[in-house]
This record gives structure tokens, C-alpha cells and sequence, in this order.
């Protein structure tokens, strides 16, 4: 039986794919789940309707980040902490901390999980940090890290 998956369905398919599964598999877990539609020329027009609207929702995101990838790669963001003996730091920066600074400073709101620290910041000086913005679309912004 072919259907419209509605939903990523784990060994299946992805949301939008039309796939081949078995009628009972069809009709006993994925049309009553609410995870599949029968694949009739109706809804395979609307399916193709929706995945070109997806793609074209992607694309603008895509280009929105990579701008955002852009404006962030040629500034430098500057957190002030408290600094112990020898320029170690009372405790670290997190991915919090630099989205905080991040959105002062240059203005782009970025959500700490997109942050990606191989270790802790625990030191003053320049650190380099890259900032995930969307699956292929990555920046890499220099962190200053100065006593108060």
C-alpha cells in the first residue's frame, strides 16, 4: 500500500516521502497514529504542495542564517569576570554567558544549545568558539575574555 508520511517514522521515511509498506502496517499503526495518509491523487498534489512550500520556508532560513554567519564572523564579543591569581577565572563561561554577549553586543539573538565548546572557557584572553546556526551554516566568533 502506498502512503504520504505525515511525520519522520523511524525505518520508514521521512515527513513528505510517499513510501511502499505493508496494508496492515498501513492501516493498523500508521493511518490511525495520525502518521501516514493514504497516497490518493489528492493528497499526493497537496503533499507535493506542502514539500515545496517546506523547501522554499528552508531556503529562507538557510539565507537568514548564513547572514547572520556573516555579520557574526567579523566581530569580536568581549565578556568582563571576576579573575583569581595567575588569569584563571572563578568558575567558566559557558554557551549561556556568550549568547548573553552575543546579543548585547551585536545584536543577533542566538540560542546557547547553538554554541559548541570543546572544553570550558576557564581563562582570560581570546578564545575562538563557533556558533552552529543551521545544519550546513556555521560561524566562528572570537570571544575576549577580560578582567572587570
Amino acid at each position: 500500500m502506498l502512503v504520504i508520511l505525515k511525520k519522520n517514522v523511524k525505518g520508514t521515511g521521512k515527513a513528505g516521502d510517499i513510501v511502499k509498506v505493508s496494508d496492515g502496517f498501513a492501516n493498523n499503526r500508521l493511518i490511525p497514529a495520525g502518521l501516514a495518509v493514504p497516497a490518493t491523487n489528492q493528497n499526493v498534489k497537496s503533499a507535493e504542495k506542502q514539500k515545496a512550500f517546506i523547501e522554499k520556508k528552508n531556503a529562507e532560513e538557510k539565507a537568514a542564517a548564513e547572514a547572520t554567519a556573516k555579520k557574526l564572523e567579523s566581530k569580536t564579543v568581549t565578556i568582563k569576570t571576576r579573575v583569581g591569581d595567575n588569569g584563571k577565572l572563578f568558575g567558566s563561561i559557558t554557551s549561556m554567558d556568550i549568547a548573553d554577549a552575543i546579543q548585547k553586543q551585536v545584536g543577533n539573538k542566538i540560542d546557547k544549545k547553538k554554541i559548541v565548546l570543546s572544553k570550558p572557557i576557564k581563562e582570560i584572553g581570546e578564545h575562538t568558539v563557533e556558533v552552529k546556526l543551521y545544519p550546513e551554516v556555521s560561524a566562528t566568533v572570537k570571544v575576549v575574555i577580560s578582567e572587570e
